[in-house]
């Protein structure tokens, strides 16, 4: 009974390793930073090394070579990548951990029931596994207390997520503006004047042109849209405005939680961020940055910084 519910239990965790494979691999594409990238690359091929070990220790054991295994996991993780595009961010994530967790689990049940059956090289794997997942579960969690102040950092939404996420928070947003500051809002948006007689005056190219002028009606449509609301006393609408500013990295750098930020170079910008406490403030640099210098330095240091504020709320060492 002890050796057939052990060789159960390695397909199972063979078959959701396919996955999990999969899901790293997915995940690459959303890695803000080349670090995080690496990171998930690396996992990926952890994650291909176990299965090859759980297929090899399956085989010692007498269980049959899994050919269908890798076939269904990739299956599911495609199926499961899919569905997540119409979901919120924080639900894939949610989404990922309930595999690492199922993972985790079976890891555990696996090393008990190797350690019954005095399968010590099974036990060793075992180890292994418990390790590899919990750091993962671990790293998760992180990510999703990211998610919670704000983030994500490590990994960027999809379109179709951002979209997601954005009609959720548009359902369950309280009305609270008055109908006076949105009636001004609109009219500023729609009446500020572009940029377009300036770029022009400089000869510039007319795909240039178009783009910049683009960019530049809607950063200065978004601050006097902020400016007009917050007069009229509609502050709730004024700041949900200045957090849309913030998050496209649109903000003056007179407005950044860090002064004379612009003209810090790499070091002096990684040693404020550092002394950074609210996560808002990490972002908004965050997207400052990658706005306008996007040093991969200071990128890759907002992210660890929003990590550490990350853990410390949910208590991970």
């Amino acid at each position: 009974m002890t050796s057939s519910t052990l060789l159960a239990q390695l397909r199972a965790v063979l078959q959701l390793t396919n996955t999990e494979i999969q899901v790293a691999e997915a995940r690459i594409a959303q890695a803000r930073t080349e670090a995080v990238r690496k990171e998930l690359t690396q996992n990926a091929a952890n994650g291909r090394e176990r299965a090859e070990t759980l297929e090899q220790t399956l085989r010692d054991l007498g269980g049959f070579p899994d050919v269908v295994g890798p076939l269904v996991g990739r299956t599911l993780a495609m199926f499961k990548v899919l569905v997540e595009q119409a979901q919120p961010f924080d639900e894939a994530l949610l989404g990922d951990l309930a595999l690492e967790q199922q993972l985790l689990g079976r890891s555990k049940y696996v090393k008990a029931l190797a350690t019954a059956a005095n399968e010590l090289t099974v036990v060793t794997l075992a180890d292994r596994l418990i390790k590899a997942h919990s750091a993962t579960v671990e790293w998760l969690e992180t990510v999703l207390a990211e998610e919670a102040l704000g983030g994500p950092v490590a990994l960027r939404r999809t379109p179709l997520q951002a979209a997601a996420g954005s009609a959720v928070k548009l359902v369950n947003a309280p009305a609270t503006w008055s109908a006076r500051g949105l009636d001004r809002a609109v009219d500023a948006a729609r009446t500020t004047p572009n940029r377009l007689n300036e770029l022009l005056g400089r000869g510039a190219h007319v795909g240039d042109v178009a783009a910049r002028t683009l960019s530049a009606s809607r950063d200065a449509a978004l601050e006097a849209a902020e400016e007009v609301t917050r007069e009229d006393g509609a502050d709730t609408a004024a700041d949900a405005i200045h957090a849309v500013r913030a998050a496209g990295g649109i903000l003056d750098a007179s407005e950044l939680p860090v002064d004379d930020y612009d003209t810090l170079n790499v070091s002096e910008s990684v040693a404020a961020i550092k002394e950074l406490t609210d996560p808002s403030d990490v972002r908004t640099i965050m997207a400052f940055e990658e706005a306008h210098k996007n040093r991969h330095g200071v990128v890759s240091a907002t992210q660890t910084r929003l990590a550490a504020i990350a853990k410390d709320v949910i208590a991970v060492d």
